[in-house]
């Protein structure tokens, strides 16, 4: 029988703990060829686009997901496994929380492994559904003292922060600007829409881990370069996405391209991570593609 969930089931049967365990162990599986993981495609529709993103851990199933880049979106998303000796439908999710958590479910586990141990305080820029959920996973692998929150909107800012101090028991204050945010953060996340840098690469201090989620391509982007060039380590979770944007992300071409070396290499110890606690590590975090369907089939299996 064929599996139908909501967001309501993701909410109910989706941890963050549980989420990160599992996009840990995706991530190795690309990283080890078994799961394919080719880079986003997408067909144009006059006014948008429908974007697909497919995977298949091969012998056990395959799928993919669909999302539109309408005006009106965001409208609901379509994440699909099939069974992959038979072909038979195995199971579907229907709306927009399984996305969000399996970026924040990565997010998570870039920083569980990058950030250092002793990490207390988090700087957040952003206060949207995938701030949220980076802020949900990372407080998984970290005992957060201290989340600073920024965005444009005062009111959003405020009310994203009391969220967090009841949704998820985390010490969380609004703050007044980007730079009270991330200054002396030894975690700093960048979750915003935004075609211009958000902050100055001069603002994150040492040994502090960041990651950016938001718009990367050249002439629209929250960072610039020169926050790459200001870290001792870069870390992406698909090295062939940075590479397939159109627009090209804005590392394409540049030194700090060079330098980007994939998550799951760190996690399976074929490529170096962070080596001392005074480094500054950038995650740049592009959607490694094949882990919703990853999560769908656990979920389906659990």
């Amino acid at each position: 029988m064929v599996q139908l969930l909501t967001d309501d089931d993701v909410r109910r049967l989706l941890d963050a703990p549980t989420a990160v365990r599992w996009m840990r162990s995706a991530l190795l599986e690309a990283h080890a060829g078994r799961l394919v993981t080719p880079a986003r495609v997408q067909t144009e529709l006059g006014s948008g686009r429908l974007v697909f993103t497919t995977g298949a851990l091969e012998g056990e199933w395959y799928g993919y997901r669909s999302y539109d880049t309408f005006p009106t979106s965001p409208g609901e998303q379509l994440v699909v496994v099939h069974d992959w000796q038979s072909g038979r439908l195995r199971g579907l999710v229907v709306g927009n929380e399984l996305g969000p958590r399996r970026v924040g479910a990565i997010g998570g586990v870039a920083a569980g492994e990058l950030a250092n141990p002793d990490a207390r305080t988090l700087g957040l820029i952003g206060t949207g559904a995938q701030a949220w959920n980076q802020l949900w996973a990372i407080s998984a692998v970290r005992e957060l003292a201290d989340v600073r929150v920024f965005s444009r909107d005062p009111s959003r800012r405020v009310a994203f922060a009391d969220r967090a101090r009841t949704g998820l028991g985390i010490p969380a204050r609004a703050v007044d600007s980007a730079q009270a945010a991330v200054a002396g953060a030894d975690v700093i996340v960048l979750a915003t829409s935004s075609g211009s840098p958000v902050i100055d690469s001069a603002w994150v201090g040492d040994g502090a881990y960041l990651t950016t989620l938001g718009p990367k391509q050249v002439g629209h982007a929250e960072f610039g370069p020169e926050l790459v060039s200001r870290a001792d380590v870069a870390v992406t979770d698909s090295l062939a996405q940075i590479s397939a944007y159109d627009p090209p992300n804005i590392l394409v071409g540049t030194p700090a391209e060079d330098r980007l070396v994939s998550l799951g290499a760190v996690l399976s110890g074929s490529a170096s991570g962070r080596t001392h606690e005074d480094e500054v590590v950038v995650f740049c975090s592009v959607g490694l593609a094949g882990t919703e369907a990853y999560l769908l089939a656990k979920l389906l299996a659990a």
